[in-house]
């Protein structure tokens, strides 16, 4: 851990707008665009492109799971983050700009390279996150991590606003690209790779990477293994966290599978032309931040188990809604009340997870926290695939997240924040 003294806003903001840059990759590819154009335009049939699009995300989330913890512990000890961090997010680049050359019939290579690009932007934010102990001192963490989650919805939102007023609403797109074949639409991938390259480069220029864990030359392979096993073994003496990160990998996976087939199921079971998906987006990620705004001080008065109740209340209310919803306007509503929970869920579930952690080892339980999330993400969207393709019905895939939901919450309730907190503070006082 740096001292507070390399507190440093060109570096902080430099880290902060590598959040701005690789956000557009989940809202335009991940959820509202390339998703949605797949099962519309280049699979077969709009049920058979959910299937594969829930596979697709499904083999990313597998994989990330695997190598996620392996990688980063691997790049602590050799001092190679920032270099992965620069492979991971240049395959990423590259992957989406090859998602433009593929035209509508070519599922198969089409999933290919999302897959690929989707693996590398994965593990790219494994890199990214574990820059933030490095360049902010204890006491600034959360604000710090503020600027990124908060430059994050911006950068998606204004990254779809493009999109849609140059390339997929006018008659006439930007830079001579046409409508035949969804060029227009293809080429809103090649907007991300641009946005990616050009708001990445200042993290690559301004942070620089704090190696003072670095081990010697023959002993990295070795030591990496030794930093995972204790990371576990540590995690086990806190029954708190242990219940805790149980609860969220049931209802982050609901969480997980929304950012996959939000802009699916619109278009498909509600007739959402791409235009709608996109306003829809944007409509969704204002509501987002709004709520993560206002539900950010609200974390201090109720605290973190009693904030992500109230949330996933409101997801399990708003689920219900999109389930059963029998017109666009329902559908409408629902959306906007989970873009208002979503992100004060994932707030609250970061700083739950803050207040349970003892200060001696923040690093190492921040590090566990974000794998924990990804362990079993591929649930939600293998599931929702194989029951939309079982039922011929994206309403019955969509039904999963609702279960999602109400078991992460009935988990939630053996959480005892108290304890929580007072088995961080016992370790501090004896560290």
């Amino acid at each position: 851990m740096r001292d507070p003294g390399h507190y440093q806003q060109r570096t902080v903001w430099s880290w902060a707008l590598y959040d701005f840059a690789n956000s557009p990759f989940t809202t335009l590819v991940v959820t509202f665009i390339y998703a949605t154009y797949f099962t519309q335009a280049i699979a077969s049939d709009p049920i058979r492109g959910t299937a594969l699009w829930s596979r697709g995300v499904t083999v990313t989330a597998l994989v990330v799971a695997f190598l996620s913890p392996v990688l980063g512990a691997l790049a602590d000890r050799g001092g190679y983050r920032k270099r992965m961090l620069a492979l991971a997010t240049s395959v990423a680049i590259a992957a989406t700009i090859g998602l433009y050359f593929i035209e509508p019939g070519q599922a198969a290579a089409a999933l290919i390279v999302f897959v690929i690009a989707n693996i590398a932007f994965e593990i790219g934010g494994v890199f990214y996150n574990a820059f933030l102990p490095d360049i902010a001192p204890p006491d600034k963490i959360g604000r710090v991590s503020g600027y990124g989650w908060g430059l994050g919805y911006v950068g998606g939102l204004a990254a779809l606003v493009l999109a849609l007023v140059l390339l997929v609403q006018p008659e006439t797109p930007v830079f001579g690209f046409s409508k035949t074949a969804g060029e227009n639409v293809r080429a809103t991938n090649l907007l991300v790779a641009v946005w990616f390259i050009v708001f990445s480069l200042p993290l690559f220029a301004f942070v620089s990477e704090d190696k003072s864990q670095v081990s010697r030359r023959g002993k990295i392979v070795r030591e990496t293994i030794v930093q995972l096993r204790e990371t576990i073994t540590h995690v086990r003496r806190y029954r708190q966290i242990v219940r805790f990160l149980i609860a969220r990998l049931v209802y982050n996976d609901g969480l997980v599978t929304i950012f996959a087939f939000g802009g699916i199921y619109a278009a498909e079971t509600f007739g959402f032309t791409l235009q709608e998906v996109m306003i829809f987006g944007i409509v969704l990620n204002v509501a987002a931040g709004l709520g993560a705004f206002v539900f950010g001080y609200l974390d201090d008065v109720l605290g973190g188990k009693r904030t992500i109740v109230v949330t996933l209340i409101g997801l399990i209310v708003a689920t219900l809604m999109a389930v059963v919803a029998p017109t666009k306007p329902w559908l409408w509503a629902a959306g906007v009340i989970i873009g208002i929970f979503v992100g004060p869920n994932q707030s609250a579930s970061r700083s739950l997870m803050g207040r349970f952690v003892p200060a001696e080892a923040e690093n190492e339980f921040v590090g566990f926290f974000a794998f924990s999330g990804k362990l079993t993400a591929f649930a939600g969207p293998l599931s929702l695939g194989i029951l939309t393709e079982a039922f011929g019905s994206q309403r019955a895939g969509v039904s999963i997240v609702l279960v999602m939901f109400v078991v992460g919450l009935v988990l939630l309730a053996f959480v005892d924040e108290r304890e929580g907190r007072d088995a961080a503070q016992r370790q501090a006082v004896t560290a």
